[in-house]
């Protein structure tokens, strides 16, 4: 059984039958009294984000969570399949899980997948991806990049706000947390 001293960003604890993913930690030590853990948890299924501290020392259960790249396939409903690169299997994940990533996903795609017992838990995508814009309004004579923006469809069906200058056709780099447009892409 492991202790809070542990504890590391993108652990996954077991704690009364829920699974909770750290994001951040931090082992305080004040002048008096005893050391404690403070930690930042996500739950694993419904995405709650709470606070919560431990003694130092106390014993907690550490999930095994096994993390791998799969390809995405395509998507099959409201689920999407995924092929693990290693040995080929695949594996169908509901839209559940998959969350706002599908935002993001283009087939043959690489993901990393977060799975406990055979249950997949979470993806993470790359910070940022390539994307196509397939429609906006035409720039307008004067539209220059400082200055607004405007809305903007990528290839997976998701709406961005781009800068006034660009076209449809034009590739630019999306970042997966936030869906903010980071910039051109140049061939």
């Amino acid at each position: 059984m492991a202790t809070t001293n542990d504890i590391k960003n993108g652990s996954v604890l077991n704690l009364d039958g829920q699974l909770w993913n750290v994001i951040e930690f931090q082992h305080v030590k004040p002048g008096k009294g005893g050391a404690f853990v403070r930690t930042k948890m996500r739950n694993v299924m419904s995405g709650k984000v709470v606070d919560k501290t431990f003694n130092a020392g106390t014993k907690v259960d550490f999930a095994t969570v096994d993390r791998r790249d799969y390809q995405y396939l395509y998507q099959d409903g409201t689920d999407y399949v995924f092929m693990d690169t290693t040995d080929y299997e695949q594996v169908t994940v509901p839209a559940s899980v998959v969350g706002d990533a599908a935002n993001f996903m283009l087939e043959n795609q690489i993901v990393t997948i977060a799975m406990n017992e055979g249950a997949p838990l979470y993806l993470d995508l790359p910070a940022s991806v390539v994307l196509e814009v397939t429609y906006t309004e035409p720039g307008l004579q004067g539209d220059r990049s400082t200055g607004g923006t405007k809305p903007a469809t990528v290839e997976t069906g998701y709406e961005i706000q781009v800068p006034l200058f660009l076209e449809t056709g034009t590739k630019v780099k999306v970042d997966t947390r936030t869906g903010d447009y980071l910039g051109r892409v140049s061939e």
